[in-house]
């Protein structure tokens, strides 16, 4: 009897068939996609396409339990109490700018102050920097050590009467690190803060349990775990989301209109206007789906693995620098680095002459790239579909640059 290939293998990826010599070095930004979830967004668009909650006709009852099933998918991918605390976004930036730009402009007052970790991406940054300046608030920042470790005490430190927000990723996409969230929100509610996570570098690494971390929101983007761009998720606490205006107006978020007035749809509906992403919720479902199969102890055990390997030879090598922790298990896949005497965008270059997919620059963490005093960084991540043979490629081609640049050693 022929055996099942397993799902972690690369040859269920479309991708590397395509480009059978490509070492894709860049998860962080993006994943690749397994056959299993084109072809679920595929079959979506074939038989199941109308415009869903609009219609009362066969197909479009179809297309619609398809959205709201894979609602439910992601509900209990992440142990939510209700689908009603499941939003369906573009992406982990809109829903940060959601919770920025409803439950901000509502609850944020003059004299408030936002709370946010200094290794923030932009998009957990821009938002609350642009509603403390329309609101008079004040934007403070929690300081990590140099190697992104934050800390309860730093923490309480910075919490103050006035501290409205904490808001933080839950890993860092520079240093990798797996913050203490559920110890934080802890230490947050006792100071009558709400706590924002950025799941973005975790859903697709490790288990999510938004009840047993106490976060009052969370967001994650679904092409960082295999599912289509143009979808992502923000969860809230329910008595929470009932209290925020809108974000979006439009069509499919109200209730009932009138020249004058307006009166909102339930949740989840009111903070999804306009024709909504369903094959893109159907792509998210499959990747949930397919990730669970697997099952997270595979995909930790694979990524902690071949993390270990990357660095232990990163260490051995001259003039390279790492950037964080100098152990494995405080990387999650995330492998951020200089060269001395190269730029990041030349050692990215080198890279992809040999096939080798990196990411360089300043990985949208200006001000933690600052707070390091360094320009820019290259960095390379790690998905359980990456295997040793990409870590020896890596390694060779990361030993070759300073003489391919020109140096001696």
């Amino acid at each position: 009897m022929k055996m099942a290939k397993p799902l972690s293998g690369k040859e269920n990826f479309p991708v590397f068939d395509k480009y059978k010599d490509l070492v894709y070095l860049d998860n962080s930004a993006t994943q690749q996609k397994p056959k299993r979830v084109i072809d679920s967004v595929v079959k979506y668009y074939s038989e199941q396409n109308a415009n869903p909650l609009r219609g009362l006709y066969d197909l479009c009852i179809k297309s619609t339990d398809a959205y709201e099933n894979a609602r439910k998918t992601v509900k209990d991918f992440i142990n939510a109490d209700s689908t009603k605390e499941i939003i369906f976004t573009r992406n982990a930036t809109e829903s940060l700018n959601l919770v920025a730009f409803s439950w901000g402009q509502a609850n944020i007052r003059q004299g408030d102050e936002i709370l946010i970790s200094i290794s923030e991406h932009h998009s957990n940054l821009l938002p609350w920097q642009i509603i403390a300046k329309q609101k008079g608030a004040v934007l403070r920042f929690l300081e990590c050590d140099k190697s992104g470790k934050y800390t309860a005490e730093s923490l309480e430190k910075a919490l103050t009467p006035k501290t409205k927000l904490l808001t933080i990723a839950q890993i860092s996409n520079v240093f990798g690190r797996l913050n203490p969230i559920k110890e934080f929100a802890d230490i947050a509610h006792k100071n009558g803060t709400l706590i924002v996570c950025d799941a973005a570098q975790s859903a697709a690494h490790i288990p999510i349990d938004v009840k047993d971390l106490g976060v009052d929101f969370l967001a994650f983007s679904g092409h960082k775990m295999l599912a289509p761009m143009g979808i992502g998720v923000v969860f809230a606490k329910q008595a929470i989301l009932e209290k925020m205006p809108p974000f979006l107006s439009g069509g499919e978020m109200i209730e009932y209109v009138t020249r004058e007035d307006a009166t909102y749809a339930e949740l989840p509906h009111r903070f999804e206007a306009g024709t909504v992403n369903a094959g893109g919720a159907v792509g998210l479902a499959a990747a949930i789906d397919y990730i669970k199969e697997i099952g997270f102890e595979t995909i930790q055990k694979r990524e902690n693995e071949l993390t270990e390997i990357a660095l232990n030879e990163m260490n051995k090598t001259p003039h390279v620098k790492i950037i964080g922790a100098n152990d494995a298990s405080n990387h999650h896949g995330i492998l951020t680095f200089t060269i001395d005497g190269v730029h990041p965008h030349d050692i990215a270059a080198i890279f992809d002459a040999d096939n080798i997919a990196i990411r360089a620059g300043h990985h949208c963490a200006q001000p933690l790239h600052q707070y390091l005093d360094v320009q820019s960084t290259a960095r390379m991540s790690l998905a359980f579909y990456n295997d040793e043979q990409d870590i020896t490629r890596f390694i060779q081609t990361l030993r070759s640059i300073r003489r391919r640049m020109g140096y001696d050693n």
